[in-house]
């Protein structure tokens, strides 16, 4: 009587303790299956301020260029300008 009574104890708590162990795994993935995905999007997110901050450069750039083409192409003209002023004169 003794021993099947601590038998069937032990069978018990061996059972609840797995059945903990496998709820704190399952937790445990569960988490870190959520940290991953929270990953992902911060990177995703990272690469999108990169090539966000990217395509600003490159605008920026595109008009640093636009300006100093229009700047040459002043100076172009009023050095013409004066040329042919001095030609007349």
């Amino acid at each position: 009587m003794t021993t099947n009574t601590t038998t069937t104890m032990t069978t018990t708590t061996t059972m609840t303790t797995t059945i903990e162990m496998t709820m704190t795994m399952m937790m445990m993935m569960m988490m870190m299956m959520i940290m991953m995905l929270l990953m992902m999007v911060l990177l995703l997110l990272l690469l999108l301020l990169l090539m966000m901050m990217m395509m600003m450069m490159m605008m920026m750039m595109m008009m640093m260029m636009m300006m100093i083409i229009m700047m040459m192409m002043i100076m172009m003209m009023m050095i013409m300008m004066m040329i042919i002023f001095k030609i007349r004169i």
